[in-house]
């Protein structure tokens, strides 16, 4: 398929979504619905995918995917509204949106605040699907080159750097979780000889674990549990006419947009990441580069466009690896993935042969969303907020109850029902004892994956991890995965720093004897 052909093919979906009222009526009831989820603390775009996805069940593939990916966009955007009108982050994804946003919101501009999220949030949606159409082919393409070796590592990779990453305190809790999910996935008949593992006689794990309840229960519990311990209220908001969408603020912002884009894209490709992070490294970034850093944290309205540019282009960026590499960069992306499945949808180096226009269908979906978020965010803002009022005594048994009928509506078995409860109930543990439970998810997503490659790249080889070494692609990611490893060990990084401090020592002491020199040479003179 060449470039004409897929622009072509790109428009073509574009004008069948426009020219279809209940595809419209979906993607902006989607997103009205991810913006609730994203602006309403203590639940998240992720929990929100999760719940959709099985109430599309009866729905093709296309029209889910609008729905989805709808709700996926508002989400992340949706919790700007708190992060600046009440200082408490609506998702984890837009608490570095709070540093500055807040403080804008007490000096009276909370309405221009919002108007530039809304905008930067839309931007970074689009930047995002510009990458994922123009890698996605190419990621493809390689990937078909992979064998089961370079597929095990490949999971492995996404295990361990997700662990890695999202850890709160200590990185070995990030693995833990991450290989607790692996032998989860580990439970039912093996794909490969078909024997019955870790199923204790009981007839209903021999299928292994149902995706969609333990993403519910995972994501699901432990935020009600969470909520209800902590008898969460919201404050007073600071009040706003409209937003104001302030587009000389954002053209004269346009390196910081480009600079952030790039970095939620780069995060969002990362497996099992997710936004929240690239939020956090933006503002980083856009702090170092800012002619007054001092300004950060008391309503810099460059950190503003930087975070939210980054969280909602990292979405195009966490669909890059689930749609080529069937590896999901996000949580969020982790519902998609499940979605995709249950309506026969198979990411990976295939998908671009089984649905040759599929990925165009994605992007074109992104575009809109971005579109609509922008619409509704403009128009409805005042309307969302008025769900902030909502008690929380009210609130989240609604969303137990939604929780158990998506869990249920699965194959309609009382089965998932308790997989659910238990696996929330770990879930919410582990997450009290700092331990993340992204990498969790990553495991039981990425598990089979995992050790069926490896076993067949064993039964291949003869019992030999030769090709490991000889096969460069696996060889790179092997030597990744020991370096990550390797640098979290303390001896290690005690012996970096110490390099580190070395040579900055060596370079302080070169330029110091340089600028004696000139000065020796200018005396001479």
């Amino acid at each position: 398929m060449n470039f004409v052909e897929s622009l072509q093919i790109f428009f073509v979906n574009i004008g069948g979504m426009l020219i279809s009222p209940s595809i419209l009526l979906i993607l902006f009831g989607s997103v009205i619905m991810g913006i609730i989820f994203g602006a309403t603390p203590g639940l998240t775009a992720t929990l929100g995918v999760a719940l959709l996805t099985t109430l599309t069940y009866g729905m093709d593939a296309s029209t889910a995917m609008v729905a989805l990916m709808g709700i996926y966009v508002g989400g992340v955007y949706g919790g700007s509204y708190t992060s600046i009108l009440v200082n408490i982050p609506g998702t984890a994804a837009s608490a570095a949106t709070a540093l500055d946003g807040y403080p804008l919101a007490c000096k009276g501009q909370a309405g221009r605040a919002l108007g530039l999220t809304t905008t930067s949030s839309a931007i970074g949606t689009f930047i995002g699907m510009i990458f994922v159409v123009a890698l996605a082919p190419v990621i493809s393409a390689l990937a078909l080159q992979f064998t089961s070796f370079e597929f095990f590592l490949l999971a492995l990779f996404g295990i361990v750097i997700s662990g890695t990453l999202t850890s709160h305190d200590l990185v070995y809790k990030g693995w833990i979780a991450g290989f607790i999910g692996l032998f989860l996935s580990t439970i039912g008949r093996d794909s490969l000889q078909f024997f019955p593992r870790f199923t204790f006689g009981m007839s209903d794990l021999e299928g292994g674990l149902d995706l969609v309840p333990v993403l519910i229960g995972a994501f699901g519990i432990p935020q009600i549990m969470t909520s209800i311990r902590d008898n969460f209220k919201v404050g007073e908001t600071h009040k706003f006419k409209r937003i104001v969408p302030d587009f000389k603020t954002i053209a004269g912002n346009t390196p910081s947009i480009l600079r952030s884009s790039l970095i939620g894209v780069g995060i969002g490709a990362v497996p099992g990441i997710g936004e929240d992070i690239a939020g956090w490294v933006s503002y980083g970034a856009a702090k170092r580069a800012s002619k007054h850093p001092e300004e950060f944290g008391n309503g810099a309205v460059d950190a503003v466009i930087s975070t939210e540019t980054a969280n909602n282009s990292c979405i195009g960026g966490a669909m890059i690896p689930l749609l080529t590499l069937g590896v999901p960069g996000s949580p969020p992306a982790a519902m998609l993935l499940g979605a995709l499945l249950l309506h026969g949808i198979q990411p990976g180096p295939m998908l671009t042969i089984d649905h040759p226009t599929f990925i165009l269908e994605i992007t074109a979906i992104l575009l809109l969303a971005s579109v609509a978020m922008w619409v509704c965010g403009i128009l409805l803002a005042k309307q969302v907020i008025k769900v902030l009022k909502i008690p929380t005594s009210i609130f989240m048994p609604v969303i137990a109850v939604l929780c158990v009928i998506g869990s249920y509506a699965l194959g309609m078995r009382v089965f998932n029902l308790y997989l659910m409860l238990p696996l929330g109930i770990l879930a919410y543990l582990m997450s009290e004892m700092k331990y993340p439970i992204a990498p969790l998810i990553i495991g039981v997503i990425l598990g089979n994956m995992c050790d069926a490659n490896l076993r067949r790249a064993l039964m291949v080889s003869k019992g030999s991890f030769e090709p490991v070494f000889t096969r460069p692609v696996s060889l790179v990611l092997f030597l990744i995965i020991v370096l990550m490893i390797v640098g979290q060990i303390p001896y290690f990084q005690n012996l970096q720093r110490k390099l580190t401090s070395r040579l900055s020592f060596l370079r302080k002491s070169e330029i110091e004897g340089n600028a004696e020199a000139t000065a020796d040479c200018q005396d001479h003179e």
